[in-house]
């Protein structure tokens, strides 16, 4: 018989890091142990208020319900949390975690033997121009050949010349440069912002609209001067039909797959499959998980062969975090198994 309890666990941003929906200064995030023959599992339910679909009142309600039911076994609990996907993903990264001899490592690959890094974008901050331009030296400094960044909170014309100063400095060649809007821009002005956004030679812009504007985003995708990526607009859709429905509706560039707010590696591998018919390009991202759930995305971002930067650069982001074998090394995310976890609740 397999015991499961759930705690909550709130992460404090080492400086409060600003996105188009505000500034974040701390991040509630739920961790399922599961324990059985003296064996532990633990996995990491990523709730991220304000976005992730199961923000809701029952959130904590519904987690005891899969401790209570734990011995339902892996399947039946995610049919039963198909509305919780944080939720699903925290049940795949603990019965994984409980079945393998090292709770932490749960894909073992090259990755995990510290033989292979995954290569990842350098993760910019809304903020000051000042801040924004230190933050993109930085990252150049740091030997990121990738920067994403964020845009949409300070005035659009400063944001454009952010980028004319990176473009000054470097070419596509050198740095391959993303943006995301997190759906700040209007139906009615976005394609005028790509088409001046083009002139900098940006790989892909994520979610230059709020989501649910199906028909305003496909006309976006069929025009667009640059390579829209699907993020947000993901959330929330729960079943493989709708899935399909969406990417042949909008038919986008790429879309962005973050586990906890899709439906784990479940609800991802969908999307992946779904895409790749339709010969639409991706990419996986966490979603300001600790290192727990960061630990367990890269592990299973790596067997998935892809060669784009990933979206894997914000375990250092709290003050709090838990020490792991996880750190950044001239743009890769590395695994180091000489380097112990330090997994502590209390």
């Amino acid at each position: 018989m397999i015991k499961a309890k759930f705690y909550k666990y709130v992460l404090n941003f080492k400086q409060p890091s600003g996105t188009s929906r505000g500034v974040l200064r701390t991040k509630e995030t739920y961790f399922l142990v599961l324990s059985k023959d003296g064996n532990e599992g633990v996995g990491e339910c990523g709730l991220f208020r304000g976005l992730s679909i199961d923000d809701t009142p029952d959130y904590e309600e519904k987690l005891n319900w899969v401790c209570e039911n734990i011995n339902l076994g892996l399947k039946e609990l995610l049919q039963e949390t198909i509305e919780y996907p944080s939720i699903q993903f925290g049940l795949e990264q603990a019965f994984l975690s409980l079945k393998n001899s090292n709770k932490f490592e749960l894909f073992p690959s090259n990755f995990t033997k510290n033989q292979n890094p995954i290569s990842i974008n350098g993760l910019i901050w809304m903020g000051d121009k000042q801040f924004m331009k230190t933050q993109i030296q930085d990252k150049i400094e740091q030997g990121f050949s990738c920067i994403k960044m964020k845009i949409g909170a300070i005035d659009f014309e400063e944001e454009l010349r952010l980028l004319e100063f990176i473009r000054s400095q470097f070419s596509e060649k050198d740095i391959e440069l993303r943006v995301d809007a997190n759906g700040a821009f209007s139906p009615d002005t976005a394609l005028e912002k790509l088409e001046k956004l083009s002139k900098y030679k940006l790989h892909s812009i994520e979610q230059p609209i709020k989501q649910g504007q199906w028909n305003e985003m496909a006309k976006l995708c069929k025009t667009t001067p640059l390579p829209i990526a699907l993020d947000e607009e993901l959330i929330g859709v729960f079943h493989k039909a709708k899935k399909e429905e969406l990417i042949k509706a909008i038919q986008p560039q790429y879309i962005i797959l973050k586990p906890s707010l899709v439906g784990g590696i479940g609800g991802s591998n969908e999307w992946i499959e779904i895409s790749e018919n339709n010969n639409i390009g991706w990419w996986i991202t966490s979603a300001l998980e600790s290192n727990i759930g960061l630990n367990a995305i890269a592990q299973w971002t790596y067997t998935l062969n892809s060669k784009m930067p990933q979206g894997l650069g914000t375990g250092g982001l709290f003050t709090n975090n838990f020490d792991s074998p996880l750190y950044v090394e001239r743009g890769s995310l590395v695994y180091n198994p000489k380097h112990n976890w330090e997994f502590n609740l209390s």
